[in-house]
């Protein structure tokens, strides 16, 4: 993913994260059943239909040999956000009913499981191999001194200290990271899961809406 595509998909993710809460502050429970909530609805589940794109795309053999993967994949990102981001603002903050609230819940998880996994662990990933090299290179540059100062008598100067400092710092740094990696390295798990449960609420969603009719329609 470009830089520009990972600025547009982080912007998005925030917003929808950000407007999760917005209840608090505001409310309308007649927008949903709108013509204007009604289509940023349907802009929403059209959204996150397209995500099995992706999903069929890696499953089924001969679509695998036809399909550009890469490609696949940064739509399946932005397919994902998009239509997380018209289904929040579907809401109008109008979290009364249990499956409008646990359908609200599990899309989150689906778009946060999935930007951590796609974005923030390859940041992560890039960060500690970094962080490595540098950690290479102070431990080299630390060997010289010690090789060095082996004859001469007298305590490391500042510099060598200084350098000891850093290398103990960034092998802290390191293991932070790494501890956080291995927290989130399920993050799979738990984006296949919650896919699972989206789409058969999603479902009865679109059903309920259909069957107890919609208003912009009278």
């Amino acid at each position: 993913m470009s830089g520009r595509e990972r600025l547009a998909v982080s912007l998005l993710v925030a917003m929808v994260a950000l407007f999760a809460p917005g209840f608090l502050l505001h409310a309308a429970p007649r927008f949903p059943g709108s013509l204007a909530g009604g289509i940023l609805g349907i802009g929403g589940a059209v959204g996150m239909l397209l995500l099995l794109a992706y999903t069929l795309a890696r499953r089924v053999p001969w679509l695998r040999r036809r399909a550009a993967l890469g490609a696949m994949l940064s739509f399946h990102v932005y397919a994902g956000a998009v239509g997380a981001a018209l289904g929040m603002l579907h809401t109008g903050h109008h979290y009364r009913s249990p499956l409008g609230i646990a359908l609200v819940t599990v899309m989150l998880a689906v778009v946060l499981s999935g930007f951590v996994g796609r974005y923030y662990l390859v940041q992560l990933g890039t960060d500690v191999r970094d962080q490595r090299q540098e950690l290479g290179a102070l431990r080299a540059r630390y060997d010289r001194f010690a090789a060095d100062s082996a004859a001469v008598a007298g305590l490391p100067d500042v510099s060598v200290r200084a350098l000891v400092a850093g290398i103990a710092d960034l092998e802290h740094a390191i293991e932070r990271r790494e501890a956080l990696k291995r927290a989130l390295s399920r993050w799979t798990v738990l984006h296949v899961a919650a896919a699972i449960a989206l789409y058969p609420m999603l479902a009865l969603h679109i059903w309920s809406g259909v069957y107890y009719g919609l208003r912009w329609l009278r």
